[in-house]
């Protein structure tokens, strides 16, 4: 059955998607923040015919808000054209997704990158984060009830808050946004968010985070779209391992401190991860949600502390010291 709606479903939006690009033949990329390797800055974007935006109102109703969410479901994606940057190309996917491999930069920072569709002159900028070579750790967190309330553990709930609120209602804890600064230390470490959210939300959580004044990272967030090859989505927990395996390997010679919660597998997520790359995870954090920690929770913290790694979790984050002498502690080979 599930093979014959993803055909079903594969062949509307491909007929959606011929209907669509004969209204409109303008192509535009909406850019995400990109990282970089010991040899590569990665570069990412989505090739769109238009983008949207929210401009939201503290006092927008809930169906006001609902109306703009959905809005930003209904992309119209193009597939199949290229893109430059310099003498780098790259083709669109099914989805519109793109990414150029383009060589580091010698200079750290946030590096804007022109990347333009061809036979297109605009040029968007798409910002790659290259980690300073003072940095003494890197940091991976989650989003959803880590730094900003969503409640995510409850699908009813989640739904509520995800599509009721707008980008002036939505709730950023406190703490997550002190951690995480301290954490980063004035942008010397890097800091990178993992979510299961789908890519239409980027700019939406991109301008929360910019008005909550939480630190600056990239963003591995899980396409929802229907491809030759994948029905709706990947599995919450192969994305975000993937997503984490990604940035590992991507700085290999920096520790890592995972943050994350109790309410979306994280502990299980995050114990894999530590036993996939030994001595390389010094401290996981994990926010405690409403719906608490189980048995299985507290095994696989029980599991991540045996390999020698430090454990933080209850209500509210911990004090950043702590969590920084975990970071930069040496540790033994297994």
């Amino acid at each position: 059955m599930k093979r014959v709606l993803h055909r079903v479903v594969l062949r509307l939006e491909r007929i959606l998607a011929l209907f669509l690009g004969e209204q409109s033949q303008n192509r535009v990329i909406e850019p995400y923040a990109g990282y970089a390797t010991p040899q590569n800055m990665i570069v990412r974007g989505r090739v769109l015919t238009s983008l949207r935006r929210q401009n939201p109102a503290v006092e927008a109703s809930w169906l006001t808000n609902l109306r703009s969410m959905v809005s930003l479901f209904l992309t119209d994606e193009v597939a199949g054209v290229r893109v430059r940057s310099g003498d780098v190309t790259a083709t669109s996917d099914e989805e519109g997704y793109f990414t150029l491999h383009l060589p580091l930069s010698p200079e750290p920072g946030w590096i804007n990158v022109p990347v333009h569709v061809e036979g297109f002159e605009d040029a968007a900028q798409c910002p790659v984060l290259v980690p300073s070579g003072d940095a003494e750790f890197m940091v991976i967190s989650d989003v959803d009830d880590t730094v900003m309330e969503t409640g995510a553990y409850s699908l009813p709930r989640n739904l509520w808050t995800s599509m009721m609120g707008n980008i002036l209602q939505r709730h950023v804890h406190p703490d997550a946004i002190r951690l995480l600064s301290d954490l980063s230390c004035d942008g010397r470490n890097p800091v990178y968010y993992v979510s299961s959210s789908p890519w239409n939300l980027y700019t939406f959580l991109t301008r929360i985070f910019e008005r909550n004044g939480l630190v600056r990272g990239p963003m591995f967030l899980r396409d929802l779209g229907v491809s030759g090859t994948k029905f709706i989505t990947d599995d919450h927990g192969d994305h975000k391992g993937r997503s984490i395996d990604t940035l590992i390997e991507a700085n290999p010679n920096l520790p890592v401190v995972l943050i994350g919660d109790t309410g979306q597998k994280d502990t299980a997520i995050y114990a894999d991860t530590v036993s996939r790359h030994r001595g390389r995870v010094r401290a996981v954090i994990l926010r405690e949600t409403e719906d608490r920690s189980d048995s299985t929770d507290l095994a696989y913290m029980d599991q991540i502390t045996r390999r020698g790694v430090a454990v933080f979790h209850k209500g509210e984050f911990p004090d950043s010291k702590p969590v920084i002498a975990a970071a930069l502690k040496a540790t033994k080979p297994e």
